[in-house]
């Protein structure tokens, strides 16, 4: 009797050990699955985080070209504005209305001009 049991424990043994295996495997499967997928969001969750930092790089960076096209628009403006005066500061009749009121110079005489030829 006693050779009759111990072959009747071994198989039992056997078999409830095969079952767990079969059942471990899928879980495995879907473990692994799960990390897998767990890894893609943060992966893509990483990108979509640096293409959001880099379009806001860019909205400041225009921000800043703005201003600066605003900036470089008053100056040239202001630049204009300020060629003019400088040319009707310089302007010829002017500078002789000037000379005649405060030294009393007067343009000189066509005909009392003289020339001299220093080819000879």
């Amino acid at each position: 009797m006693a050779a009759t049991a111990a072959p009747a424990r071994s198989k039992p043994k056997t078999k409830t050990a095969t079952k767990p295996r079969a059942a471990a495997k899928p879980r495995a499967r879907r473990k692994v699955r799960s990390r897998g997928a767990i890894l893609w969001i943060a992966a893509s969750a990483v990108l979509l985080a640096g293409v959001v930092t880099v379009n806001l790089a860019v909205l400041r960076l225009n921000l800043r070209l703005d201003q600066a096209t605003q900036s470089r628009t008053q100056l040239r403006a202001s630049n204009a504005a300020l060629q003019s005066q400088l040319s009707s500061a310089l302007a010829s009749p002017r500078i002789q209305a000037l000379a005649h009121k405060q030294d009393g110079l007067t343009e000189a005489d066509p005909s009392s001009i003289g020339y001299i030829d220093l080819s000879r």
